[in-house]
């Protein structure tokens, strides 16, 4: 048993000692695993003696009752390498996270029960969490200091405050973790106001709050409600994460670092959200949701200390010299920092097969047919892309396509040329003329990421509402859901020059050689919107809107000899070649 993190008369104490808990957040699924113990040594060299990760429900159960703890997953490894390196873990295992991750972690297979309620007494959503619970936490306890291992404090729920008050909730979490086994010192994390504090707090269980900026305005508040609680501010906002179609984040180094002397001079503990931000991987990326729709981009760099590549930047330095110089150091008394991970320019790849979506749809999905559009949840599906096809009668002429409540952006064909786009922020009718035989109306819907935070977080995908040609509902749909965990499986066919393509969803094959083995950044001038994979493995989407400009691509993720890229393209291309380049741009 190692020593046991307490709370006492406004200090941390551990075993006997004082400690004063400087952290940072790493997350382990935003990270190939070949990196995680360069990021974790990095954060030591940092001065850091503390590692938080949140842990997303949705990675570890993708489908109700198939549990996943390996590859990205598997984070009792992150949790070992963490306590072989010297660092304490704290662990945020609520089943919300936020985290700007799909869903706030939420499993998208909870909307398939009509009535569900999530956070709060619900018995349909406590079953599912009892579920989780029961395959979690028991991977979870013996890692704890209690056990030997490295955690010292694990969360109960994230931000409750911002969200609702059901205290019993919170109250029925705490019981659930302490009677798995959980016994190291528990704690909830909110904003800095009255209303946040009161809906999420749980008597006897320590509060912490998350700020980014007026220290002491934040940790008096904290001490109205709580004057014998240590003050630890749990989500020290050091930079900002992106969404598409804004510019990107940065925020001064040193402005960082004044922010975080602020709380060291009070003695504070401190969590830097992030330290390391890493990537959105795949279709993991979060949205929010304030006056519209705003999704989040495939990278999470986060303007964090460590950048998405996990290179030290101004912030890092920074931030060091505040803590060498808090504790009466010299840099020379920290860990040494690892070698920089070798970044490599492979040039230009040309793509050489093309297979078109809507041609190949028996290829990647299987229809489904239903009287009226239905979304996503509603067929199992929990990611990517859906396809819904009817016929319109004709003749029509000046009539207008109204998709109701679209989530999140459709493309409209008719006779497979393309109409328009509809995008939620942007829900317009569409101008649509049908000859007399009638048309074929196919209506190619994204899910750009489910909401991660605040009132709207059930939100369904796919068309939720319905279509109509003016006011008449359009019934009789084929429906092709695509999630695209197989994207090879069209049907490709050689690219030949002079090569044009229609606006029209198309996905491009190609191959490139691979002697030495390093980091790159894929950038797709001339592309639309789309996803790129690499030998399988989804990096995530990119959008000509920007701010990112490049995908980060890990070394680890290629292998020596041949190596094929994927790229699936909404709109079109006038290049049908990619670069391998050897610096970030995210805008």
């Amino acid at each position: 048993m190692k020593a046991q993190l307490k709370a006492v008369n406004q200090q941390f104490v551990l075993g006997d000692e004082p400690i004063q808990i400087l952290s940072g957040a790493v997350h382990y699924f935003r990270v190939v695993p070949e990196y995680w113990e360069d990021r974790l040594m990095k954060l030591r060299s940092c001065g850091l003696n503390t590692v938080e990760t949140y842990i997303p429900w949705n990675l570890h159960e993708p489908k109700e009752g198939q549990f996943v703890f390996d590859g990205i997953a598997d984070l009792e490894r992150f949790v070992r390498i963490a306590g072989d390196l010297g660092l304490h873990v704290i662990l945020r295992p609520s089943p919300y996270i936020c985290a700007e991750w799909e869903f706030g972690g939420l499993p998208s297979w909870l909307l398939q029960y009509p009535d569900i309620q999530l956070r709060y007494m619900d018995p349909v959503y406590l079953e599912k969490v009892n579920q989780y619970y029961d395959e979690l936490i028991p991977r979870l306890v013996p890692l704890l200091t209690s056990k030997g291992g490295p955690v010292i404090a694990m969360q109960i729920e994230n931000e409750y405050g911002s969200y609702g008050n059901d205290t019993a909730y919170l109250e029925y979490l705490k019981d659930g973790l302490i009677k798995r086994g959980v016994d190291v010192l528990l704690f909830t994390s909110d904003g800095p106001t009255d209303g946040m504090l009161q809906g999420g707090t749980v008597p006897g269980v320590l509060a912490t709050v998350n700020f980014g900026s007026r220290t002491k305005e934040a940790f008096d508040k904290l001490r109205e409600y709580r004057p014998e609680d240590p003050l630890m501010c749990m989500e020290y906002w050091n930079g900002w994460f992106d969404h598409w179609l804004k510019p990107h984040h940065t925020r001064d180094a040193e402005d960082a670092a004044a922010v975080f002397k602020e709380m060291l001079d009070l003695n504070a503990s401190v969590n830097f959200y992030m330290f390391h931000g890493g990537t959105n991987f795949g279709f993991y990326n979060g949205a929010n949701f304030h006056e519209k729709y705003e999704p989040t981009l495939t990278s999470y760099d986060y303007d964090a200390p460590l950048s998405e590549c996990g290179d030290v930047t101004a912030k890092f330095e920074a931030i060091r010299s505040a803590i060498v110089q808090h504790q009466g150091k010299e840099l020379s008394d920290l860990p040494s920092l690892p070698q920089p991970v070798k970044k490599i320019s492979y040039g230009s790849v040309s793509m050489t097969h093309y297979a078109d979506l809507l041609e190949h749809l028996p290829a990647l999905s299987e229809e489904q047919k239903h009287t009226a559009p239905v979304p996503m949840e509603r067929l199992g599906q929990s990611y990517g892309f859906m396809v819904y096809a009817t016929h319109i009668s004709g003749p029509r002429h000046g009539e207008s396509l109204h998709l109701q409540e679209v989530h999140d952006r459709a493309q409209v064909f008719l006779d497979g040329k393309y109409q328009g786009t509809v995008e939620r922020w942007d829900p317009k009718a569409l101008p649509i003329d049908v000859p007399a035989a009638g048309a074929k109306l196919e209506i190619v819907v994204e899910n750009m990421g489910r909401i991660n935070y605040g009132p709207k977080l059930k939100d369904y995908k796919g068309i939720t509402e319905g279509v109509r040609m003016n006011n008449q509902f359009l019934y009789d749909w084929s429906i092709y859901p695509l999630p695209l965990d197989q994207p090879n499986a069209a049907p490709f066919q050689p690219l030949e020059e002079p090569f044009e393509q229609q606006d029209r969803p198309t996905f491009y094959r190609g191959e490139f050689l691979v002697d030495d083995i390093g980091d790159t950044f894929i950038r797709l001038d001339g592309w639309g919107k789309g996803v790129v994979w690499v030998n399988g493995f989804n990096l995530g989407r990119y959008w000509e809107q920007g701010p990112q400009a490049a995908l980060y691509l890990p070394g680890p993720l290629l292998k020596q000899g041949r190596n094929e890229i994927l790229v699936f393209e909404l709109h079109h291309t006038e290049t049908a070649s990619i670069e391998l380049v050897d610096t970030p741009d995210l805008g």
